[in-house]
């Protein structure tokens, strides 16, 4: 009697064969991460070198000829830390008011029903097509008549009114993509409306919140034309407008020390990033979880 034959299976990990497709797609990402990346780095790699080194025709790829003079600049310059001032408090008491109305408006356009629902979602689509520049007149001289030129309040008006728009339609795909039989659930369970709306949705929208308030923050955080016309006096200039003053006509525009200036403005932007990026992921698994 002879032995059967045993069949010899090759493993999965080696029979697993590699996709064109999928090498062709990994490719394709790794090229738009460096077309990303690459600008970002290229300012921060011409902030640390000097204003020699810039105005040669032979590319520096890394900062070879280190030095934080540049930075020092900047600083001596005495605006940033006013402008600072100025963007941040405009940029977060904005973002703060935007979020509320957005959030109740979108809830009520996505829950309920209503007459001229329809006119309004059509509404915030017009308004996002009309240029912002087409409206600099007419707000500058409500804001002039209202005394609000040169002050946070009346600049944080007109970024409320720049990104309430985005933030409402945004917020509103979020809020359609929970499903409303969860507050029912809840409602059934024992919880009101209001309860069952805090304790199971509000969880679940947390991600569209955090989501939409960092592309609100960025938006009214690198405004610049609003600014330029609204806040005229040196005190109470936003950062944007401190970086113009470096870019001077009468001069050649030293460029390490404008790269360097847009590092410092970039960094409470990732800061804040930083901050909120970790509920981004946290909000996804948090909800209609009971226990």
């Amino acid at each position: 009697m002879t032995a059967p034959a045993v069949r010899i299976r090759p493993s999965s990990v080696g029979a697993r064969r590699i996709r064109p497709g999928r090498v062709l797609l990994n490719l394709a990402a790794l090229v738009v991460i460096v077309c990303a990346v690459f600008p970002v780095y290229w300012m921060v790699n011409t902030s640390l070198l000097p204003s020699s080194a810039t105005k040669t025709a032979t590319p520096h790829l890394w900062p070879d000829q280190f030095t934080l003079r540049n930075y020092a600049t900047a600083f001596a310059d005495g605006g940033f830390v006013a402008a600072l001032g100025v963007s941040v408090s405009v940029t977060l008491l904005a973002l703060v008011v935007s979020l509320v109305f957005a959030f109740l408006a979108a809830v009520a356009v996505s829950r309920f029903r209503f007459r001229s629902r329809k006119t309004f979602i059509v509404a915030i689509l017009v308004v996002q097509m009309i240029p912002a520049e087409a409206l600099i007149i007419s707000t500058f001289r409500v804001l002039d008549s209202w005394a609000l030129v040169n002050t946070i309040i009346g600049l944080t008006f007109v970024y409320v009114a720049l990104v309430l728009p985005f933030t409402i339609w945004t917020l509103r795909g979020f809020v359609n993509g929970v499903p409303a039989e969860l507050e029912e659930a809840a409602m059934i369970d024992g919880c009101s409306r209001t309860g069952a709306f805090w304790r199971v949705t509000f969880p679940l929208l947390a991600p569209g919140l955090v989501s939409t308030g960092v592309f609100a923050f960025i938006q009214a955080w690198n405004e610049f034309v609003f600014a330029l016309v609204i806040m005229t006096r040196p005190e109470s200039q936003t950062l944007p407008i401190w970086l113009r003053s470096f870019v001077q006509v009468t001069k050649a525009t030293d460029w390490s020390v404008v790269m360097a200036a847009s590092s410092l403005m970039a960094i409470p932007v990732i800061i804040f990033f930083l901050l909120v990026q970790h509920r981004m992921a946290s909000g996804l698994m948090s909800g209609a979880v009971k226990g």
